[in-house]
């Protein structure tokens, strides 16, 4: 493990009530400790996941649009409004790593694209591949050694199965490298040991699987879908 913990300087902040101290869990955060290669964050959307994800990928020296140290490019409303203000604590530091944003991916394809790196992605254009394979080729190609991963909404592409494909990859590299994942997945939340972070009700806590929404609201209407949709739809 390299990251050890994230500590947000408020002494430097003047604007609490300003975006994006004003979102409960960032305002209560003092300090953040990871105790696992891989590490969960999950919450309601607004809940601070995105937000800090973003902030580690700035302090890191990623590009907060996608990427690693060496992608540069740049996107309308990339960067990180919380990076200056968090200290990352290391042990030992490590400068490998790459942060993924599901939602700019498209950008970041074009980016390869431009530069002529598929051989890195597995050989084409990630836009000559379905959405789901470029994401795959991604995890496959680029995160082939020892770095800090993070992964913002990875699921969005993939379906089941390949969300299982993804938890093997990080099986794989898991012994040598750091995965910090933001996820709604309750197959992504199943990796086995993986400390799972719960942005919701205001502050950050450590939760237990079978505790999370996702594994109870997932199982409650896998066990019992009818009931659950007649609930939802009655007048």
């Amino acid at each position: 493990m390299y990251l050890r913990s994230v500590e947000l300087l408020i002494e430097k902040n003047e604007n609490l009530d300003q975006y994006p101290f004003n979102i409960p869990t960032i305002n209560s955060l003092n300090k953040l400790e990871f105790r696992n290669n891989v590490t969960f964050f999950v919450g309601e959307n607004g809940s601070g996941k995105s937000t800090i994800l973003e902030g580690i990928a700035h302090q890191c020296g990623f590009n907060t649009a996608g990427g690693g140290r060496n992608n540069f490019y740049e996107i309308n409303a990339a960067g990180s409004s919380l990076g200056e203000y968090l200290r990352l604590s290391w042990l030992p530091k490590i400068s490998n790593g790459f942060f993924m944003r599901s939602e700019s991916f498209y950008q970041f394809a074009s980016h390869i694209d431009s530069i002529g790196a598929h051989e890195h992605y597995g050989g084409r254009s990630l836009h000559e591949q379905s959405h789901g394979e470029s994401f795959l080729n991604l995890f496959v190609n680029r995160f082939n050694r020892k770095g800090l991963y993070l992964l913002d909404e990875p699921e969005a592409a993939l379906s089941p199965a390949r969300q299982l494909s993804l938890l093997r990859i990080i099986r794989d590299l898991a012994d040598t490298s750091q995965f910090i994942i933001a996820t709604h997945s309750p197959i992504i939340l199943g990796y086995p040991g993986g400390q799972i972070l719960s942005f919701d009700n205001g502050g950050i806590a450590e939760i237990a699987y079978e505790d999370t929404d996702h594994y109870q609201i997932t199982k409650s209407f896998l066990e019992n879908r009818n009931g659950m949709l007649k609930e939802l739809f009655k007048d």
